[in-house]
C-alpha cells in the first residue's frame, strides 16, 4: 500500500527523476513493454506494426492506474485483516480475507455499500482514510491525463512543422538544402533557436513523465526521436562545415539536444550503443557536400570537416541507437538519394476520391509536385 501511494506520487507529482530499481511503475513497464515489443516485431506490415506500437502508450496508462488502485485495495486489505473480527459478513461468512478484499474496494472507490460494517474504532478509522484516499486517487488521475496529453500536444506541433522543411522522414540535408534561398540562413537560425527550446522542453516533461517516449506521432515517418536526431545531424552539419551564421546557433541547439537525449536514454536504462550501419558513410559524406554547395550553401570542405564531423557524431549516436532499438523508433539518414513526398503531400484519400467522382468536404489547395522546394 505504501509502495503504492510512494509509486503514484512520485510518478503523478515529483517534478524530478524518481530513483530506484524496484518502484512498480519500473516494473510495470519492464514486465509489460519488453512482450509488447517482441509481438511487434513479429507484424511485417510496417503500418500494422506501428499502429500496435502506438496502442501501447495509452492503454500503459490505463493498467498503470488499474496496477496502482489494485495494490491500494490489496494493501489495506492486508491491512484489515491484522484486526480479527473487524467485520461482520451478514452471510455469516466470518471474517475472511475476501471479505477484507470486499470491503477495501467498495471503501477505496466509495461505493459506501454498508452491506458489511466495521465493528471497531481501529477499522472504522482505517475505512475513513480509505475513503479519503479514494476521493484523492480519482483526483490525481484526472488530472494527470491532461497534464500528459498537453505535453504530447506540445511536443508533436514542432515535428509536424518539421515535416515541410526537413522532409519525412526529416533529413539534415534535406533541412539545410531548403534554407538555402535568399534569407535563408537567418531562417535556418530561428528554427535552430526554436529547436533549442523545443528540447529543454522535452527534457523537462520527458524526465517528469517517462510515459510520454512511448507516446508516438501520428504518422510512420515521424517520431520525436527522428526530429531530435535530424535537427542534431543538421547542427553536426553546420558546426563542422558551414561558413555562416547559424554556425553559432548550432552550437547551443546541439548541446541542448544532446543533453535531452543523453538524459533520456538514462531514464529509460537504454545504454549507448555501436549502430550496425554507418548513418554516413564516406560516399554519402562527399555526396552532401556536393550536393550543397550545388544548392549554394557556404560549406567549408577541407582535409578535418570530416574528422570534425564523426567526432560531433560520436557524442550522440551510440544513444540514439539505443533508444531506437529499445523504443522501435528508426533513426532518420543523413541523406536520401530518393526522398519520399512529403506528408502534407500524401493526399492519397482525397485523389481516391475526386477519381470516384465524389466531392472532397474541403477545397484542396496543395498539389503532388515533388519538386516543389
Amino acid at each position: 500500500m505504501v509502495s503504492a501511494l510512494l509509486d503514484a506520487f512520485e510518478t503523478v507529482i515529483l517534478p524530478r527523476r524518481a530513483n530506484g530499481r524496484f518502484r512498480l511503475t519500473r516494473l510495470f513497464y519492464i514486465v509489460s513493454w519488453r512482450p509488447w515489443r517482441w509481438v511487434a516485431r513479429r507484424v511485417h506490415n510496417p503500418r500494422k506494426r506501428e499502429t500496435m506500437l502506438s496502442f501501447y502508450g495509452p492503454l500503459s496508462l490505463v493498467f498503470l492506474i488499474a496496477t496502482w488502485a489494485g495494490a491500494l485495495v490489496v494493501g489495506f486489505a492486508l491491512v484489515y485483516s491484522a484486526f480479527p473480527n473487524a467485520f461482520v459478513d451478514p452471510q455469516g461468512a466470518g471474517h475472511t480475507f475476501t471479505t477484507d478484499l470486499y470491503v477495501s474496494g467498495t471503501t477505496l472507490f466509495t461505493l459506501g455499500l454498508g452491506d458489511v460494517v466495521p465493528h471497531t474504532v481501529t477499522v472504522r478509522i482505517l475505512a475513513v482514510m480509505e475513503s479519503g484516499m479514494g476521493l484523492g486517487f480519482v483526483a490525481l488521475v484526472i488530472g494527470y491525463f491532461p497534464v500528459l496529453y498537453g505535453a504530447f500536444s506540445r511536443r508533436e506541433v514542432n515535428i509536424a512543422l518539421l515535416d515541410a522543411r526537413a522532409g519525412s522522414p526529416p533529413t539534415a540535408y534535406e533541412l539545410i538544402k531548403r534554407h538555402s534561398f535568399e534569407g535563408g540562413g537567418v531562417a535556418l537560425v530561428l528554427l535552430l533557436a526554436e529547436w533549442e527550446r523545443w528540447s529543454a522542453e522535452l527534457l523537462e516533461s520527458h524526465i517528469s513523465y517517462p510515459l510520454l517516449c512511448l507516446f508516438r506521432s501520428q504518422h510512420t515517418s515521424q517520431s520525436w526521436l527522428s526530429a531530435l536526431v535530424a535537427i542534431l545531424d543538421t547542427c553536426a552539419v553546420l558546426i563542422a562545415s558551414v561558413q555562416e551564421q547559424s554556425a553559432r546557433q548550432a552550437q547551443l541547439t546541439f548541446a541542448m539536444s544532446r543533453h535531452a537525449l543523453v538524459d533520456l536514454s538514462q531514464i529509460l536504462s537504454a545504454a549507448p550503443t555501436a549502430s550496425a550501419n554507418d548513418r554516413l558513410p564516406a560516399d554519402k559524406f562527399h555526396m552532401i557536400y556536393d550536393r550543397l554547395c550545388s544548392a549554394g550553401v557556404s560549406v567549408c570542405r577541407d582535409g578535418h570537416s570530416s574528422a570534425r564531423l564523426n567526432e560531433l557524431r560520436q557524442m550522440y549516436e551510440g544513444y540514439a541507437e539505443a533508444l531506437s532499438r529499445y523504443l522501435e523508433m528508426p533513426l532518420p539518414p543523413f541523406f536520401i538519394e530518393h526522398p519520399k513526398k512529403d506528408n502534407w503531400l500524401t493526399v492519397a484519400r482525397v485523389r481516391a476520391e475526386a477519381e470516384a467522382g465524389t466531392q472532397a468536404t474541403t477545397p484542396i489547395l496543395l498539389h503532388d509536385d515533388e519538386h516543389l522546394f
